[in-house]
């Protein structure tokens, strides 16, 4: 395993998600308010990158690449989903503390996650920006510990 990603190290495995939308992005996508997803964290090529599977893993919804720089403490995320969304994060992963962030023009976005003590439960938000200054709120969401 690449030792610089050893930090991911907790959320390798079977996680829940339950995502709750707020009332702007309910609005736009519509559907019901919350969803529970099964999520996966796996590593692959021997431990050189994580692989985030949001979905089964045999018909995941979004995929994520994780990999790292030696020379820095962030990681970073290649992203794609069944949209053909394709985006590039960067990511840290510190003191329990997980966080992903995202500057492009017009569509700022930054993900802020929480690791209980026992690190089987992570409360997180998505927040959505068009300047990078004024966030609103995307969704919440709460990944629990499966396996």
């Amino acid at each position: 395993m690449n030792p610089v990603l050893e930090a991911l190290t907790p959320l390798v495995g079977l996680w829940i998600a339950e995502i709750r939308w707020s009332e702007e992005t309910h609005k736009l996508i519509g559907g019901p308010r919350s969803v529970r997803t099964p999520v996966s964290f796996n590593w692959i090529e021997d431990g050189s990158f994580l692989v985030h599977r949001i979905g089964t893993d045999t018909s995941p919804t979004a995929r994520w690449m994780i990999g790292a720089d030696e020379s820095s403490l962030d990681f970073a995320v290649l992203y794609s989903d069944d949209r053909q969304v394709s985006r590039l994060y960067n990511m840290s992963l510190r003191e329990g503390v997980w966080k992903v962030y995202r500057k492009a023009p017009g569509f700022h976005q930054r993900f802020t996650g929480h690791f209980s003590a026992d690190q089987k439960t992570i409360e997180a938000r998505w927040e959505k920006s068009s300047d990078g200054t004024d966030w609103k709120l995307d969704f919440d969401i709460t990944y629990t510990k499966a396996a």
